[in-house]
């Protein structure tokens, strides 16, 4: 596979606020510190949710690719995720992210394959395996008939 550039850029707004762009995507998404920072901004995206959103997605795409390739049906998938921001030696760091997939399937007989699809998504997930921080899955598998 060839390498790929994602291009992205960013305008300072005022404050702690900026303006994240690509030439490639319709729209924006406002940035800003966190409020739990010193001159944080509520109710705006951070680099932190920035973060997290990235390893959340990625295990979706890697996650739908994989049961395709699987064979895997399923009803629905969601997931929600944690990321944890922690301060070591006088530096933060986001340490962990916690993914909490519910994934509803058909089948009581799949329900172990659901669960190694789930661990293989969140194994083969590149944004995962791009980052030093500790990636912990916490699945929920339904059957519904």
């Amino acid at each position: 596979m060839e390498n790929h550039i994602y291009t992205v850029n960013l305008k300072w707004e005022n404050d702690r606020k900026g303006l994240i762009s690509s030439p490639e995507l319709p729209t924006t998404i406002e940035v800003a510190t966190p409020p739990e920072f010193d001159k944080g901004m509520p109710n705006i995206w951070s680099p932190e949710h920035l973060f997290t959103a990235a390893v959340l997605s990625c295990f979706m795409t890697t996650f739908l690719a994989v049961t395709e390739y699987s064979k895997l049906d399923f009803i629905s998938f969601e997931c929600n995720a944690e990321g944890i921001l922690e301060k070591f030696d006088g530096k933060y760091l986001m340490t962990k992210i916690v993914l909490k997939p519910t994934l509803t399937i058909a089948d009581l007989n799949k329900i172990e394959k659901a669960q190694r699809v789930l661990e293989l998504s969140e194994k083969a997930c590149l944004i995962s395996n791009s980052i030093k921080s500790e990636v912990v899955l916490q699945p929920i598998i339904n059957i519904e008939n």
